[in-house]
């Protein structure tokens, strides 16, 4: 009779040699260095949005987050400019100023690039807690932001956590890119900056219902002015009939970056398959 062996007789921490081996940390896995997640106003950090405001600044909402869980590469949460931070720095942000370090990441990752990253994917790895970022293309260009407003609050920390769902939806194609087709409108400019400020304003307030509103009107405003941002000829899942159901069922619902990525749902109740992260605020 064929015998099997128990599940119980492996134990994943000793080897065959009866060696003791701890599996390593994630951290050790990952790196140290946080995430960043993006929510409402993304886009207007990029000079040739933010110039078109008709009434600067425009806003847009970053979350430092820490890095506890692995998330996919090119799936708009600011995986590149996390490599590039390793590269520079190894497994911990350095202790100087943070406009410096974001000064620093910016230079390093868009040198010699054509369409350079935005610099709220540095601010949002390095400024800890929920940061509003206001651009306005008469300061710098627009290439860094006007002021930034900080909220490192436990609680708010803590609330937002509790009703950010994750969904994991897919990476970037190869070959893909948002910018073949732009409509940029300055009313629309307009409407996309404001969505930040009411991004912003909800968090601070827990206010959930504001949240999911500024999350919905933010993807609005992607799909009139960017409309590759949801359909693209590499894109082969209709990412608008997925968003427009979990908007219908939760309180709003937003994609992590253009292409897709992780959809970002505001919710109280439990949504399936979906992830959580953990707020950086220190």
């Amino acid at each position: 009779m064929a015998t099997f062996p128990s599940l119980r007789s492996r134990d994943p921490e000793r080897s065959h040699a009866g060696v003791i081996e701890r599996p390593p940390d994630l951290g050790s896995v990952i790196g140290r260095i946080p995430h960043r997640l993006a929510l409402a106003g993304g886009w207007i950090d990029q000079p040739f949005v933010s110039k078109l405001n008709p009434e600067p600044p425009g806003s847009m909402v970053v979350v430092s987050l820490e890095p506890d869980i692995w998330l996919m590469d090119r799936c708009g949460m600011a995986g590149g400019t996390r490599k590039v931070a390793v590269q520079l720095w190894g497994e911990n942000l350095p202790e100087r100023p943070l406009p410096e370090l974001v000064r620093e990441l910016y230079r390093a990752e868009n040198q010699d690039k054509a369409d350079p990253s935005g610099s709220q994917d540095m601010i949002g790895l390095i400024y800890p807690g929920i940061s509003r970022l206001d651009y306005d293309a008469a300061v710098e260009g627009g290439v860094f932001p006007a002021h930034i407003e900080c909220n490192r609050d436990p609680v708010t920390a803590r609330w937002l956590e509790s009703i950010l769902h994750l969904v994991p939806i897919n990476q970037r194609p190869e070959g893909y890119s948002p910018l073949g087709v732009k409509n940029l409108d300055p009313g629309w400019v307009r409407r996309l900056g404001q969505t930040g400020k009411d991004c912003y304003r909800a968090i601070a307030d827990r206010d959930l219902r504001g949240l999911g509103a500024s999350m919905n009107e933010c993807m609005v405003c992607w799909e009139t002015i960017l409309p590759q941002t949801l359909f693209h000829p590499t894109i082969k899942i209709d990412l608008k009939a997925l968003l427009g159901s979990y908007q219908a069922r939760y309180a709003g619902a937003m994609y992590s970056g253009c292409g897709g990525g992780y959809l970002f749902v505001a919710s109280a109740e439990p949504v399936p398959g979906s992830l959580h992260v953990t707020v950086r605020i220190r």
